[in-house]
């Protein structure tokens, strides 16, 4: 069976770092056999704020819709973001609030503690660009966009957080560094590809 993977550029930019790495992966995930959506956040029409929190239905939007149906039938998902102000841009953030929601992501339990997960069985791998260096994203930031998805946000809906990227600092980068860095987003393609062939054999 063909592996279905749902990538999400969270840039809202339309020419940035992010948007060539989603392109790439993209790319070099379709040459290793896998089918692949692709979405730029910038590029989806849809309200990010929830005007009633979760106390009332707000109806999706159709691109929303198409993105929940693209979730719900992919293996894998890709979020490729930049670090703004320590965490992830707000349109992306309300892109999951908006599309995580409960009875799509998951479902209350009467009297437990944690809902069941409903998108359990898929996997997911983060890749994140920043200006900063990556020893103070990680050692004096203390990974805050990941502390926030794996758990909280993607281990609550059944999704499984096996990779990280960090790229940067990307405002000092050469273009030779940019290539890398794409070359690196292509190998990731790769290896999840064939990874999840073999899941499905």
């Amino acid at each position: 069976m063909t592996p279905k993977l749902l990538i999400i550029n969270g840039n809202p930019k339309p020419d940035s770092l992010c948007h060539a790495l989603a392109r790439e992966y993209a790319r070099s995930a379709e040459e290793g056999g896998a089918e692949v959506t692709l979405h730029h956040v910038g590029e989806l029409a849809f309200e990010p704020d929830l005007h009633h929190g979760y106390d009332e239905a707000q109806p999706l939007e159709p691109d929303l819709l198409a993105l929940q149906q693209s979730l719900k039938q992919a293996q894998h998902l890709v979020i490729v973001a930049p670090l703004w102000w320590g965490h992830l841009p707000a349109r992306l953030k309300g892109l999951l609030d908006r599309v995580l929601l409960s009875g799509f992501a998951f479902r209350y339990q009467k009297d437990k503690a944690l809902p069941e997960r409903l998108l359990a069985g898929k996997t997911a791998r983060l890749l994140l660009t920043m200006d900063s260096p990556l020893w103070y994203y990680r050692w004096w930031l203390g990974s805050p966009v990941e502390r926030t998805l794996d758990k909280p946000v993607l281990g609550l809906c059944g999704i499984r957080l096996t990779h990280r990227q960090h790229l940067g600092p990307v405002h000092t980068a050469s273009e030779r560094e940019r290539q890398r860095w794409l070359g690196r987003a292509a190998a990731a393609a790769r290896s999840d590809a064939q990874r999840l062939a073999r899941r499905r054999t």
